[in-house]
């Protein structure tokens, strides 16, 4: 199955967006190494994470935690969130490259491409650096999965592609919109969620005009395609954020960390809460439906 044209006025309307995202751009943008004081010491009883979202709140296992522990977890945490931001941000510049590659290099909407690849270069910089200052590993996604991704350009384009991109994008987004304007939350932390919330938002508004227009005239067979990749894609996503090896931080066995978190009702309803937005679009645009169903109530974007 090869991807679908885009028709000469989907191009006009894609073109559309893109330059008025190119001026939005143009107008204001950050750099981190300018705009972050990367020097300045860590605040002494800032938290990284607000508690209520850290995966293992209100579980047994978060019981046997002392107060310092607690807030230990939460920093690996919020890391692990940022290197799997990380990874997912390269997955999205290769797709982007890939669609400047096929693309009038003289238009908006190729232009655009670059300017979000830039984009994405310097967050990627920004989480390496906010994670190398905390002092934590670059968790990443599993092995397996980092391997999987490897084939998330070749086999995801399309409507699938950017709706996969949007559900990384929102979930995070929703939950650094929360901590950004937490004053409990570390400086570094709040000024790293700012920036990436400010750029994100255009990131968003592309993505989404590239689903809305290229499920337009899908035969059915393509419909469903597109529907299990985006589900398939979105399920590895969300169930990366935490990197099991997280728990190792604080003495809990991973494996054991990992199944209290699965099973832990407030770890659930933070995925449901950062997906909030992007499902109700993403179902309003005919998305979610079919085998795909399954991977979305398992990765508890969707309720069951």
């Amino acid at each position: 199955m090869s991807a679908p044209a885009t028709t000469r006025s989907g191009e006009r309307d894609g073109n559309a967006t893109a330059a008025r995202l190119l001026r939005s751009a143009a107008k204001k943008s950050y750099d981190p190494d300018v705009d972050i004081d990367w020097e300045a010491p860590l605040v002494e009883g800032k938290i990284w994470v607000p508690e209520h979202r850290v995966s293992l709140y209100g579980t047994e296992l978060w019981e046997r935690l002392t107060p310092e522990q607690r807030v230990e977890l939460g920093k690996h945490e919020a890391c692990s969130v940022a290197s799997v931001g990380l990874w997912f941000e390269t997955l999205l510049m290769q797709r982007l490259l890939k669609d400047f590659y096929a693309d009038d290099p003289t238009s908006e909407r190729a232009q655009w491409a670059l300017t979000e690849v830039a984009d994405e270069c310097r967050h990627s910089q920004m989480f390496a650096r906010l994670v190398h200052r905390a002092g934590v590993e670059p968790y990443g996604a599993v092995p397996f999965v980092h391997q999987l991704g490897k084939l998330f350009s070749v086999v995801n384009w399309g409507p699938a592609a950017y709706a996969s991109i949007l559900v990384a994008e929102e979930v995070l987004d929703r939950l650094q919109r929360e901590q950004a304007n937490d004053d409990r939350i570390q400086p570094l932390m709040r000024q790293v969620n700012r920036i990436h919330i400010m750029e994100e938002a255009r990131h968003v508004a592309f993505a989404r005009d590239e689903v809305t227009r290229g499920l337009a005239g899908l035969s059915r067979a393509e419909l469903a395609y597109q529907r299990f990749m985006c589900a398939f894609t979105s399920y590895f996503v969300v169930r990366s954020l935490i990197n099991p090896k997280v728990y190792a931080a604080v003495g809990i066995d991973p494996a054991e960390g990992r199944r209290a978190a699965l099973a832990n009702p407030h770890h659930r309803e933070m995925i449901r809460f950062g997906g909030e937005k992007i499902m109700s679009f993403l179902d309003g645009a005919g998305m979610i439906a079919g085998p795909g169903t399954a991977l979305w109530k398992k990765s508890f974007l969707l309720e069951t």
